[in-house]
This record gives structure tokens, C-alpha cells and sequence, in this order.
């Protein structure tokens, strides 16, 4: 809607956003998106929702995305008629302002459909207030703007807008030319039309009006302030949004008849109201569509919808889970939207490494013999962390020792202690306590993911030195750990060939080795960074350790950045992150500045990896900053 556009995504509240696309529109394979305006997509198979909303003002930038979702999902997918749009379209494609036309379309269309909406959902109302009071102020900084470089129509766009808005039936604009106000005036009545409008049928009516009374007066807009609430519309054959996005072909099940004779066929025929010829379809695209009961489609697939099979079916099926309803059927916005954010994780296009990463390809470089010149600088770095290693490798035997050492009391066998009172107060007193029980092995399970990106190359070294201290302490307290770096190689990127590199210096079946740290010494800057891709990886390997604590602990310069990754890859670590949290397993990042920490850098890491972050100002802080972390890791398990 706007011209200027942040670039620092809030996760958090895209995540909810795409949840409440998802939630609102009632298709919950309907992605969500940024772009310059709010507009369902039927060919992306999305709805977006303007960037540029409250530039410095979180609250308008809230309000207005919302309302963006709201007006797309719950107006324009059930109450804009397709079909009259295209029509509208093609008529203005004619005119002499079709730039205008479309525009003034679109503006009178959202105010009808918000008033759809807010009698729907009566809790909206804030949130439109809120959008309201944003459009005001900018629309009286554009309009004067519009004044000063001459820009008539825009101008007038701008007054048309501030009219339909006034809390006053007469306002007045002082900053306005004289000939833009005297043209309001002679349109007023047909702009006060909108407020009775109840079609989009109405809204065409009242924009030809307009268009065709000034088509002689001026040209067409320059500036564009809001877009059409569908994109691709030429290519829409259905009569509203939601059919479209939710139909497949008419031809769908005729694969099922065959050109053969009654005569020569030795087939009888009986219909089955279970079954139709899905399988048939494969080189056909189609979106989800439901069925009655009498038409549905048996599939091992769980949800309110049926489509064609693909490949990869059975995995699918394979990842999802079961979910029960409850009796009162009744679900709050949250357990619904977490529910609608689980199944988008499972059924991402790109399977279980996430939808951004479906060409994304595994590549296992395994860590070659060390040389006497890595053993050398080894030792070399094992010397410098020696101190941070000793102190806590002491605070950890100590816990170790307390816990083997101290007394077991309120038992129920074991021998007696000389605290009786429970006997006389309690029907069932515990009055044993033990100190010879041993206490179990630290049963913990580390997995190290180290960036090996291209902004690396001036850290890598002072980096090596934190994973030397990391590998020397878990060492000692016998703990498995694997050790991986991680990096894209772009000069290797083709379409639909992302090839992502994971350098394994230590696995977790020869981490407890005396001689094989000097491995770590073979890591080094490459390229990219496929952050969100690499979690899930090594998450899957974690996953299937056995030790009851597993935590993954991920250095980090920056923000991921790989082919078609950027503004995305945020978002997808911070999915990444939170489906490993969910599988039991501990996620912490740890950001490597380069002398200063900047409010950015901090909120990026933070919505990525929430309060479980570590923040490094200069790289050779490494060692004091991450053995605190390792003790208080390590002392959560005892």
C-alpha cells in the first residue's frame, strides 16, 4: 500500500499471521506472505498482506495486517463477485484512467467488505479503528504532497478517501486545490452511494459513475496506493475466491470410463460411493476440494480435505498425527491456531525439511585424518581453554560427587533414621534413608552446528577455539556429542538443486576418543547458510538418541542467507527451531558479533531462538561466554 518497506521480519507475528489465514479462511494449505499490497493469489495458492504497514508504529503494523487478512478471508474470499470484477476489468481497460478505476474499486470494496467483516466479527472493530486512523494520517501527508507536485487525480484519490472516512458529512480541506474540492463536491452524491452498497455488483456501479465523469478531465494516476484484492484475476473462472481456491476440474473423475462395448466388455458394473479416479490425474494441478460424505475419497491422509495422491504420499501419512475433537466442540483462537500451525509444519511442500527447502540436498563430507599440523594448533588451543575446561569439568565432578555422597531420606526400606515423629503423626510414615545408592551417568546427548558461511572467514579461527573447550569438557564427563559445520554451496545452486553441505569433525560414535579433537581444526569458511534446513537434519539424528536430555546448540553470525532464502530463511529457522523444541530437544543459538551487538542483530536472534540465546560481542569472548552455558546445561540434568 505504501512506498517504503522494513526489512527486519517479527517471526512471532508472521507466524501468527499465517495462522490466522489459515484459521480465517478455513484452507489451511493457504500460505501467507508479505508483498506491496494484500490480495489472494489463486496460481501462488496464497493471500498476502501489505509490508509496509506502521513503518515505526508496531501497533498500526499489527492493526494492518490483520485487518488485510480479514478483509481478503472472511470479505473478499465469500462476498466479492469474481466475475463482475473481470468484467468491471475489461470494461476499464478501455477507458482513459483504468489506473484510477481499479483503485477506486478496490477502496470502495474494502470499506464494504469491513463492514461485513465487523458485523461478523464484532471483536474486529479496535483493529479497524486502528487501520482507520493510520489511512487518515497518511492520506492527508500524501494529499498535500499530491498538491505540491501537481498531481491532480491523486490528489483527488486522496480526497475521496478522507471524504468516505470524515467523521463530519462536510469537512473541509484547506490544503486541497480549489478545482480538486469543487469536483468532490459535484461527486459527493454518487460517493455517498457506497454506504448503501450491498454487492460488488453496487460498488462497479458507483465506480463507472465517477470513472466516466472525469475520464475527460484528467489523466491517470501515477502513484499506486492499493491493488486489487485478487491477483491473476483473468485466469479465475469461479464466481467467488473460495471456490476457486478450493475446486478442482469438472473432468476430475471421467477418467474412470472407458471407450470399450457392453458387447465385448466381460466387466459389470457397480458404483462405489467411496472411490474415484484420483490416481488418474497425476500430470493435472488441483487444489484441495471437499466432498460429501457419498463422494468422498478414501485416503490415508488425515483432514477436512481430499486432493489428488503425489508422490510422497505414504511419508506424508507417515508424519501426521491423529487429533481428537472435544465434546463441547468448541475450540479458543489459540489451540485452533497452534493446531493450524502444526499441520503446516508436517505438510509444507518440502516435506519434513520445511517448504523453502524442498530442492535443498543433503551432503555428508566426513572429516579426514588430522594432521601433525592440526594436532599441533590442537593442542595449541586445548592450552589456552585449559583454564574455563578445569574450572568447570571441578564444579561439574563436584555436583556429581554431592549427589553420590548425600542421603536418600523418606524411604520406605533402606535403614532407619532417628527422625521417628512421622511414625506418631502419619498413617504411613517413611522413616528409611539410603547413602550408598550410586547416581546415574550425566544422561545427556549434544549435537554442535557450526556456520561455515562466507562471513565467517575472520571468526573461524577464534570459533574453533569455544568448540575445542565444548568437546575437552563433554569429553571428560564421557558425554556423546557430534560436532558438525554446515554450509551451501552456491556456486553449485540449479534450479531445483540446492546442494547443502554438513562437515561431520565428530560424530556421536567416535566423540569420546582420546585423539580426535584435532579434527576440529579442518573446519573452515565456504559459502551460504541454510540455517532452518541444517537444524532439521541434525535435529533427525538427535531425535533418535536415546539420553533423556539432548540439546542442540547452533554458532551463528548472522541471518540465514542461501539461494531464494533470505527474508524466508528467518522465518523458516524459526520454524526449524520450534519443531525441534517440540520434539523434547533443547535448541540455543549463539550470535558471533564483531565488536558491537546492535539492537537488530538482538531482536533477530531473539525471533529466532526466543530467551535461549546467547549473544558473543567479539568472537574471543567465545570461551567465557559458552562455558557458563555448559555448566548451567549441564547442571539442569542432575
Amino acid at each position: 500500500m505504501f512506498r517504503f518497506r522494513e526489512t527486519n521480519i517479527d517471526t512471532r507475528l508472521y507466524l501468527q499471521l499465517q495462522d490466522l489465514a489459515s484459521v480465517l479462511s478455513g484452507i489451511p494449505e493457504l500460505k501467507f506472505d508479505y508483498a506491496y499490497g494484500s490480495a489472494i493469489d489463486n496460481e501462488q495458492y496464497k493471500l498476502t498482506a501489505s509490508a509496509n504497514w506502521g513503518i515505526g508504529n508496531a501497533k498500526a503494523k499489527e492493526a494492518g495486517l490483520k485487518t488485510d487478512i480479514l478483509l481478503r478471508t472472511v470479505g473478499t474470499l465469500h462476498h466479492s463477485d469474481i466475475q463482475t470484477m473481470q468484467q468491471f476489468m475489461e470494461n476499464m481497460s478501455e477507458s482513459g484512467l483504468p489506473k484510477f478505476a481499479g483503485q477506486l474499486f478496490t477502496l470502495f470494496e474494502n470499506i464494504r467488505l469491513e463492514e461485513i467483516v465487523k458485523k461478523q466479527r464484532p471483536g474486529t472493530a479496535g483493529l479497524f479503528t486502528i487501520r482507520r486512523d493510520y489511512l487518515n494520517r497518511y492520506f492527508t501527508q500524501q494529499l498535500e504532497a499530491n498538491v505540491t507536485r501537481s498531481l491532480s487525480l491523486d490528489e483527488l484519490y486522496c480526497l475521496v478517501y478522507l471524504l468516505t472516512q470524515a467523521k463530519t458529512p462536510d469537512p473541509s480541506f484547506p490544503a486541497a486545490n480549489d478545482r480538486q474540492v469543487k469536483q468532490l463536491e459535484r461527486l459527493k452524491p454518487m460517493i455517498f452511494q457506497l454506504f448503501d452498497a450491498g454487492s460488488t455488483s453496487d460498488i462497479v456501479r458507483i465506480t463507472e459513475q465517477i470513472v466516466f465523469r472525469l475520464e475527460s478531465d484528467y489523466t491517470d494516476m501515477v502513484h499506486e496506493y492499493v491493488i486489487l484484492p485478487i491477483a491473476n484475476l483473468s485466469s479465475y473462472t469461479e464466481k467467488n475466491a473460495f471456490d476457486e481456491l478450493t475446486r478442482t476440474d469438472s473432468l476430475a473423475n471421467e477418467s474412470l470410463e472407458e471407450d470399450v462395448s457392453e458387447e465385448d466388455s466381460e466387466t459389470f458394473e457397480q458404483q462405489f460411493s467411496t472411490w474415484h479416479g484420483e490416481n488418474e490425474n497425476a500430470d493435472r494441478k488441483q487444489n484441495f476440494m471437499q466432498f460429501e460424505l457419498e463422494q468422498g475419497t478414501r485416503s490415508s491422509l488425515m483432514g477436512e480435505g481430499a486432493r489428488e495422491t503425489e508422490e510422497g504420499d505414504q511419508a506424508m501419512a507417515a508424519m501426521q498425527g491423529a487429533s481428537g475433537k472435544s465434546e463441547q466442540n468448541d475450540y479458543s483462537e489459540m489451540e485452533a491456531m497452534e493446531k493450524r500451525q502444526d499441520n503446516q509444519n508436517t505438510e509444507s511442500a518440502g516435506g519434513a525439511y520445511g517448504r523453502e527447502n524442498q530442492y535443498a540436498v543433503k551432503v555428508i563430507k566426513n572429516a579426514e585424518a588430522p594432521t601433525d599440523a592440526d594436532v599441533k594448533l590442537y593442542h595449541q588451543y586445548a592450552d589456552e581453554i585449559a583454564p574455563y575446561q578445569r574450572r568447570l569439568s571441578k564444579t561439574i565432578e563436584k555436583m556429581l560427587e554431592h549427589k553420590r555422597q548425600s542421603p536418600r531420606s523418606n524411604l520406605t526400606t533402606g535403614r532407619l533414621s532417628k527422625k521417628l515423629v512421622s511414625a506418631a503423626t502419619e498413617e504411613f510414615p517413611r522413616l528409611f534413608y539410603k547413602k550408598d545408592e550410586e547416581s546415574k551417568e550425566m544422561d545427556a546427548a549434544f549435537t554442535l552446528l557450526v556456520d561455515c558461511s562466507a562471513s565467517m572467514l575472520n571468526k573461524m579461527e577464534e570459533t574453533k577455539k569455544g568448540i575445542v573447550l565444548f568437546h575437552e569438557v563433554l569429553k571428560d564427563l564421557k558425554i556423546p556429542h557430534s560436532i558438525i559445520g554446515f554450509w551451501e554451496e552456491a556456486t553449485a545452486v540449479k534450479d531445483q538443486f540446492q546442494p547443502n553441505y554438513f562437515h561431520v569433525i565428530h560424530s556421536f560414535r567416535d566423540s569420546l576418543y582420546q585423539n580426535n579433537g584435532a579434527k576440529i581444526m579442518q573446519l573452515e569458511a565456504q559459502e551460504d547458510n541454510r540455517d532452518g534446513y541444517s537444524i532439521r537434519v541434525a535435529a533427525e539424528e538427535l531425535e533418535a538418541r536415546s539420553e533423556k536430555n539432548r540439546f542442540l546448540l547452533v554458532f551463528s553470525d548472522g541471518e540465514p542467507a542461501a539461494s531464494n532464502y533470505n527474508e524466508n530463511g528467518i522465518v523458516d529457522t524459526t520454524l526449524a527451531v520450534s519443531e525441534t523444541r517440540k520434539k523434547g530437544m533443547d535448541v540455543i543459538g549463539m550470535f558471533l558479533a564483531e565488536g558491537h551487538i546492535s539492537e537488530q542483530e538482538d531482536e533477530l536472534m531473539r525471533n529466532i531462538y526466543g530467551r535461549e540465546r546467547i549473544m558473543i560481542p567479539t568472537v574471543s569472548e567465545l570461551p567465557e561466554h559458552f562455558a557458563p552455558l555448559l555448566k548451567r546445561l549441564l547442571l539442569k540434568m542432575l
